[in-house]
């Protein structure tokens, strides 16, 4: 590896899917490393020794853990390369806040969707929906939160779209019949490579979150 630079992931994770998405982009070159989440490589214990957490990138045997803190980091090392944050700094600060209230609205909602007990669900589902809606009014008419370019609060979001089939069937409720705009924002996003290439199958992951729920007895 000519950058040493290595991915420390697991295929379903929305949230590694981010730091995938964001190299395929920059068109980073690194090894992929699959952790099961069950039984943690040492490397994933010594490089994340506080949250213990994927992803994590390893660049010159240095860890950057979080999420959005990798795709960040990415945009800042190889800034020779299409850019995925503004140039601006109230841009900037804006995308910032709006991947915030994705972890927050989407992904913590999301969570207690498909790792909770089926009376927690109708609660996190529209939770999940609001959160959505107001997602959806940021988008607007842009093609991509960014306006005409795919970027950084592209990349905080679009892997969950991937998750909404297991929320939908889990929730009984369709995100396209309250949110169609950003369906159609979704549906464009996943025809770029650095997504499809990115993200893990809808089945799969649905399948996954089943098993999980029967080993844990959530049903």
């Amino acid at each position: 590896m000519a950058e040493e630079l290595i991915l420390l992931d697991e295929w379903l994770s929305m949230f590694g899917m981010r730091a995938r998405i964001a190299l395929a982009e920059k068109e980073i070159n690194y090894e992929y490393k699959e952790e099961d989440l069950m039984n943690k490589s040492q490397m994933l214990l010594q490089m994340n020794p506080i949250h213990k957490k994927i992803p994590v990138l390893i660049h010159k045997g240095k860890p950057i853990c979080e999420s959005i803190i990798i795709v960040e980091y990415i945009d800042e090392v190889w800034k020779d390369r299409v850019p995925l944050l503004p140039s601006d700094p109230y841009q900037k600060a804006q995308a910032r806040f709006w991947a915030d209230f994705v972890n927050k609205k989407v992904g913590d909602v999301g969570g207690r969707i498909w790792s909770k007990k089926r009376d927690e669900i109708e609660g996190a589902k529209n939770e999940l929906i609001e959160g959505l809606k107001e997602l959806e009014n940021v988008l607007g008419d842009k093609p991509y939160f960014g306006g005409d370019t795919f970027g950084f609060v592209d990349i905080a979001l679009i892997p969950f779209y991937n998750w909404f089939y297991t929320y939908e069937k889990l929730g009984n409720f369709k995100v396209e019949a309250e949110c169609a705009k950003l369906i159609v924002w979704a549906k464009r996003c996943i025809h770029r490579e650095s997504v499809s290439k990115s993200v893990a199958d809808e089945k799969d992951i649905y399948e996954w979150v089943v098993n999980y729920r029967k080993k844990l007895e959530l049903d």
